[in-house]
């Protein structure tokens, strides 16, 4: 992927992980669109970084995702660039789960995490594919590889979008697309909820791991302890999870 030059739209780019992609791929001479639903957080970004298109959207509703498709090839036909960043994490006890009455809740991991990174994926990619260079991004995470138990639905999603890019990269082998997966550890973020995360990766350190990464030209970027995950055998993967359930499974109880 070429770092300069590009019109990037990047989903749940007002804070956390998106933001400072966004504010790298700024730096490195793109223009940089980015979406979310809080219009209060969209707006603290722009006044951080003055060159920041924004748009208020919610990834969860399909006609909102159109809308987006629609906007952004209306008015920035140049995009060639899609990271597919939003993602909700929720953590819980399945005994103590209400799904009978709660369903929404655990409903709207899955419509953020898979339903609409794939649907915008498959939105874009014929777009793309038009287009002399052109990159889709997949923002999954080491959890993909290591589940992590007490985030059952986010490890599974993230195990679910990993398999779907595998698969879009090979569909569009022949096209301009590149297709690049992005599979964080944790990362000092507010993912899941505020303070969860004090002790993870510091984010400015991991984004600047992950461009290092896109720099070289990788198609599957790890950083920190995600790096070993994305090639542990079976045998790794089952004593990682169950040391990971153990050291946290107080926190649902």
């Amino acid at each position: 992927m070429k770092l300069s030059g590009n019109t990037i739209l990047i989903t749940g780019g007002s804070a956390g992980i998106g933001l400072a992609f966004a504010e790298r791929f700024i730096k490195a001479g793109n223009k940089v669109i980015i979406c979310g639903r809080r219009e209060h957080v969209l707006q603290n970004a722009k006044e951080k970084f003055p060159s920041l298109i924004t748009r208020g959207c919610n990834l969860d509703i399909e006609s909102e995702r159109v809308a987006l498709f629609d906007w952004v090839i209306a008015n920035y036909p140049e995009v060639n660039v899609l990271v597919n960043n939003a993602g909700i994490q929720q953590r819980f006890n399945v005994l103590k789960a209400d799904p009978k009455n709660n369903w929404s809740y655990f409903n709207k991991e899955i419509t953020t995490n898979i339903e609409a990174p794939f649907h915008l994926s498959m939105l874009f990619a014929p777009f793309f594919a038009t287009k002399e260079e052109a990159t889709i991004i997949n923002v999954t995470s080491g959890l993909a590889f290591t589940p992590f138990a007490i985030a059952p639905i986010y490890s599974a999603t993230k195990a679910a979008l990993h398999s779907f890019t595998v698969s879009l990269r090979h569909q569009l082998s022949n096209t301009s697309v590149e297709v690049i997966e992005i599979a964080p550890p944790a990362v000092n973020t507010d993912l899941g909820g505020a303070g969860l995360h004090t002790h993870a990766e510091p984010l400015d350190a991991f984004a600047d791991g992950i461009f290092k990464g896109l720099e070289e030209g990788e198609k599957e970027i790890g950083y920190g302890t995600s790096v070993n995950r994305l090639r542990m055998s079976r045998d790794e993967v089952d004593e990682h999870v169950e040391n990971m359930y153990m050291a946290m499974k107080n926190t649902i109880d």
